[in-house]
């Protein structure tokens, strides 16, 4: 397999020099499990970067977006992980993709938009139901942009309702979990590496 490389967004609405994040235990352990697949990864807090509203590449004076978005390309897999609040993504994932959107304007001479030929997956934690409308409300605009999503691309975990127990909190990952990870990395170092041999062609 060829070598490949991961960029991870943790669109937690904490910086990363507050209290641990649930979302980074879960990043970690995807990460965890892309290594043995010979991908290598870097993980960036969304907030820690200022990240304007809109829908261009660049929003001009101060936006820190353009350089994420340039590892998001130089990638060969993009995680997006982020915490469920009020059943729905973090407004900072929701941002994410809204820059994202970009993407439908930039495209080659073949119709290609840049995520062409990238793999996505998806990561959530919460202590509320919601993991599955979230994978839903994030797979949809990331396919729209380009991405392809694997086989098994979302991997969550969900604590008790309302409880004060978050992921990493927990001693160890429980085992469904770390199926569910596995298999999600499996999947993803595959089709990302069918994807770097030979990518989509595009339009004539």
């Amino acid at each position: 397999m060829p070598a490949l490389s991961a960029f991870v967004l943790n669109c937690s609405l904490k910086t990363s020099d507050k209290e641990p994040s649930s979302t980074d235990r879960m990043l970690s352990d995807l990460l965890a499990a892309l290594e043995k697949h010979d991908v290598t990864g870097e993980v960036v807090r969304a907030v820690d970067h200022d990240i304007k509203p809109g829908v261009l590449s660049d929003e001009g004076d101060g936006d820190e977006w353009p350089a994420l978005r340039q590892k998001i390309v130089a990638a060969d897999i993009f995680i997006l992980g982020t915490p469920i609040w009020m059943g729905q993504p973090s407004s900072v994932a929701k941002r994410v993709l809204e820059r994202l959107d970009a993407f439908l304007d930039e495209t080659d001479s073949k119709g290609r938009m840049p995520a062409t030929g990238k793999v996505a997956l998806v990561a959530i934690v919460g202590n509320e139901d919601g993991a599955h409308h979230c994978h839903a409300s994030c797979f949809q605009p990331l396919n729209d942009v380009g991405f392809t999503i694997p086989a098994n691309g979302g991997v969550y975990w969900v604590g008790e309702a309302m409880g004060d127990v978050n992921y990493v909190d927990l001693p160890g990952t429980p085992p469904v979990v770390v199926e569910m990870i596995e298999m999600a990395a499996s999947n993803a170092a595959h089709l990302a590496a069918q994807l770097k041999e030979k990518t989509y062609p595009g339009t004539s």
